[in-house]
């Protein structure tokens, strides 16, 4: 019963800091999110499955199995779990969770007792999509999430935070209609094999060739038509270009914490999810996709790249190189390898921590500075000697520094997809590798106008060390990522435990 405690935590804490007085809502958050904190690494440590939690054989650990509803001819299950791959994304997001309240002590002065507790359901809306294994509970808690990003973009972001909270919604909403539709026509398709919506069991009669056809649509063309409508609803949420466009501006007008938790927690739901449904329930499909998914992978990595090279707002800058990096997820997920699919894992950790260390760092510069602008300013480093060492760490890693979380990712990624058999697979693992030398130029760039030189600054404020608590996330975020990037057996064996089995149905 863990997980349900670990939910019952989030959900909690949330109502409680919910009827907070305002001065009392930061350490009250912060302190209601130290208990799922401890909890995700209390399952950690206890952690106890083996395989994959889709495929037959797969045993999961810290499970939780009874009847909840009955829908007509379907029983919909309280099932929730965890395996190698979602284990390690859910102390991520409890990480993540926690470091972000922490980000927000000072740049947000009013309405703290309903930010916080937006705060904390967002939490429970991201750990319940990473540990639920019935549909419907997992589309309840995909659903979720978009509310608490929604407000605190729409409530607390910039000055165009409606027209970007807006967007974000429909976007991601329109989405998940998409992927509804595509994942219900299995369903459907799969007739009386499958009495209900659990989906490693619909996973497994999917795999052992159990679909049907449907109004006289031939199981094959289902399955087609599936696999694309699952693809484009997830690579929204990733997102993959050219379904993006949403995503800068949501980071640019959200509030420091929200874009943490956006680019670090956020995005990662994507690429879960089509690693969940589409290379593990539909590997055939894949397999005819991949020169297409491939392509848009590397699209994803040089264009995102290069978009990041021509800004000047530094969050931007941070917003499109995680459309970058982000694509090399892709491209690890479609080289369907051991190294492939587990790679693309342990980039989806490694970005989130990187991810949420920049853009906490840019907050933290932005707070003293009140700017984003790179031709604003100029010498921070003489005045900010902390937080610039944390941008520059960052910085590194998101270049693939040895030694670095980023760098275990991309190498993972790069192995694996060039051991790949699918045409092309070297020619594009070769162009996506060049994205990492586009990656230094706008990363180096920034820093040398912003941090380094003559100081200079634009705007009227005193700029000094910030203080203790704006640092703390930057300096657990840099160990984390150092700690990773040393030892990546911390998560990559039960990364590759719970992909390996995968692989039996391989591109």
């Amino acid at each position: 019963m863990i997980i349900e405690l670990l939910l019952a935590f989030c959900l909690i804490g949330a109502v409680v800091v919910f009827v907070l007085p305002d001065e009392y809502a930061p350490v009250g958050a912060l302190t209601a999110s130290l208990f799922p904190l401890v909890t995700s690494f209390v399952m950690w440590l206890g952690f106890d499955g083996s395989g994959n939690a889709f495929l037959e054989g797969g045993q999961l650990a810290h499970e939780t199995m009874v009847q909840w509803i009955s829908l007509g001819p379907y029983t919909i299950n309280w099932h929730v779990g965890v395996d190698g791959i979602s284990m390690p994304l859910v102390v991520l997001a409890t990480v993540l969770t926690t470091l972000a309240i922490l980000t927000a002590w000072t740049p947000i002065d009013e309405r703290r007792s309903q930010f916080y507790g937006l705060m904390l359901l967002l939490e429970a809306g991201l750990l319940g999509v990473f540990v639920a294994l019935d549909f419907f509970a997992w589309l309840v808690f995909w659903e979720v999430v978009l509310v608490p990003m929604y407000m605190l973009i729409g409530v607390w972001g910039g000055p165009r935070r409606k027209y970007a909270a807006v967007k974000f919604f429909v976007y991601t909403n329109l989405a998940t209609l998409v992927m509804f539709l595509g994942f219900m026509a299995l369903v459907f398709g799969l007739g009386d094999s499958v009495s209900t919506l659990d989906m490693p069991a619909i996973t497994q009669a999917i795999r052992a060739g159990e679909l049907g056809s449907l109004a006289g649509i031939a199981p094959g063309t289902i399955k087609t038509v599936a696999f694309v409508a699952m693809f484009v609803g997830f690579a929204v949420k990733v997102p993959v270009v050219p379904v993006h466009t949403w995503l800068p501006d949501a980071h640019v007008e959200a509030p420091t914490p929200a874009s943490v938790m956006l680019a670090g927690a956020l995005l990662k739901m994507g690429t879960y999810a089509l690693l969940r449904f589409n290379f593990t329930m539909l590997p055939d499909i894949a397999a005819d996709f991949a020169p297409f998914i491939a392509l848009l992978a590397v699209v994803s990595v040089i264009y995102g790249a290069m978009l990041a090279l021509a800004q000047q707002d530094l969050k931007r800058i941070v917003a499109y190189s995680s459309i970058s990096s982000m694509g090399f997820v892709i491209l690890g997920l479609v080289a369907y390898t051991e190294y492939g699919l587990g790679g693309a894992t342990f980039q989806m950790l490694s970005h989130g921590l990187l991810s949420g260390l920049l853009f906490a760092s840019v907050g933290v510069i932005y707070n003293t500075t009140h700017t984003r602008m790179v031709g604003d300013m100029s010498g921070l480093a003489d005045r900010m000697p902390v937080t610039t060492g944390m941008f520059v760490a960052g910085s590194f890693g998101y270049m693939g520094l040895p030694f670095m979380a980023g760098f275990m990712g991309e190498y993972f990624i790069f192995q694996g997809s060039f051991a790949a058999d699918f045409a092309g697979s070297m020619v594009f693992t070769a162009v996506a590798m060049f994205g990492i030398v586009i990656v230094a130029g706008y990363f180096l760039y920034a820093m040398q106008r912003t941090l380094f030189g003559e100081y200079r600054l634009e705007t009227d404020y005193t700029v000094g060390r910030a203080a203790v608590h704006d640092i703390v996330p930057l300096a657990v975020l840099v160990v984390l990522v150092i700690v990773l990037g040393t030892a990546p057996n911390i998560f990559f064996d039960m990364i590759t435990d719970a992909v390996g089995p995968m692989l039996g149905g391989g591109l």
